[in-house]
């Protein structure tokens, strides 16, 4: 038994003793239950507090609370840390209701959005009271998404027309997603950056010297997933109709070719549309106005500048074109077909709902 300064004394019995040593042996424990536990063994054994403040680096205060938390509670006492009021008294709700209302409308002055210690200044809070208050209701200021609705009035109509084509494409004929990516530079760096090595990224230096640009024009074959491609030095009408004369050498002949492509003034040229009539096995599918993310062969495009382009050196135009085409080469010789997952009644409705809203604000 062992008494205490306030003559209250606590048993250690053989059960608890046998807790205590398995838990300082235990080395997964936390540190502040092993010290503990050894304050309870040590007073147990016959050991004076000031020896106890020795062996365990703790102070007088520490070792009696917890003597009389063990006198009290029991071996569970160690393990259970007494609940302390917050320093900081919580917010009412009539604060977030104020940080949320604030949020949703326009800021003050010259700014175009709420930042945390705009808004912490303004409510009189801190900055970490008003990102959690953010965080709660879902708020995020400093974060924006871009949109473009489409105003094609036949948009119904051309969406359902090309999702066909991907879903079930006709039969005895391939389905082809065309466009250019134009303007595609030749940059050369005017320092050679340092390669990826542990605990350091690469690098690259911000100057580039221009070589010129071009224009790569792509068909992406939705049934296998190879891409026609060809550089040009521009993209006018001139070489879109150079571009299908190479397409309609490439794809045997006894297949009909349907052309999924959007609305730029080059595809809808005269000369264009008499190329047509003189090839009857092409049909275009024009995409909506504003719908360039409908044309699977710009995912490609993507694929290209993330892979490629962005962070390729090119000292000449050649030289890039010859990139290109080599990457054209790769990518077509482990293909993948190009599946549209998308629900185009989901589209349409979003589109509708995008429509009601403006002119709810207008």
């Amino acid at each position: 038994m062992w008494r205490m300064r306030t003559g209250r004394a606590f048993t250690v019995s053989p059960t608890d003793r046998q807790r205590l040593r398995a838990l300082i042996s235990d080395r997964n424990a936390p540190q502040k239950h092993v010290w503990r536990a050894e304050i309870i063994l040590l007073s147990a054994d016959g050991v004076g507090t000031v020896e106890i403040m020795r062996q365990t680096g703790k102070s007088k205060t520490c070792v009696w609370r917890w003597q009389e938390r063990f006198a009290t509670e029991g071996f569970e006492g160690l393990l259970r840390d007494k609940t302390r009021p917050s320093r900081i008294a919580p917010l009412g709700p009539e604060i977030g209701e104020q940080v949320v209302a604030l949020s949703l409308a326009d800021p003050p002055g010259e700014t175009t959005h709420w930042t945390a210690d705009m808004m912490a200044a303004e409510v009189g809070v801190s900055a970490s009271a008003v990102r959690r208050i953010w965080k709660a209701h879902g708020l995020q200021p400093h974060r924006w998404r871009a949109f473009k609705l489409s105003n094609d009035p036949q948009f119904v109509a051309k969406l359902k027309d090309v999702v066909g084509l991907y879903v079930d494409p006709p039969a005895h004929a391939i389905v082809l997603s065309v466009d250019e990516k134009s303007q595609i530079q030749a940059l050369d760096r005017t320092q050679p950056g340092l390669p990826l090595k542990k605990g350091r990224l690469g690098t690259m230096t911000h100057d580039y010297k221009r070589h010129g640009t071009t224009t790569l024009f792509a068909a992406l074959n939705v049934l296998d997933g190879t891409v026609i491609g060809r550089n040009m030095q521009r993209h006018r009408h001139q070489e879109f109709i150079r571009f299908l004369n190479a397409i309609n050498a490439q794809v045997p002949a006894d297949k009909a070719i349907h052309v999924i492509l959007d609305n730029y003034a080059a595809h809808k040229h005269p000369k264009v549309r008499a190329w047509l009539d003189r090839h009857q096995r092409f049909t275009f599918h024009f995409t909506p106005t504003s719908c360039s993310w409908l044309n699977a062969v710009e995912g490609f495009f993507a694929k290209l500048s993330k892979r490629r382009l962005k962070r390729g050196v090119f000292h000449s135009v050649v030289d890039l074109q010859a990139a290109i085409n080599r990457f054209l080469t790769e990518h077509n010789q482990q293909p993948k077909p190009f599946t549209w997952t998308a629900d185009p009644d989901k589209i349409i409705a979003a589109v509708k709902r995008g429509h009601q809203v403006l002119d709810s604000i207008h």
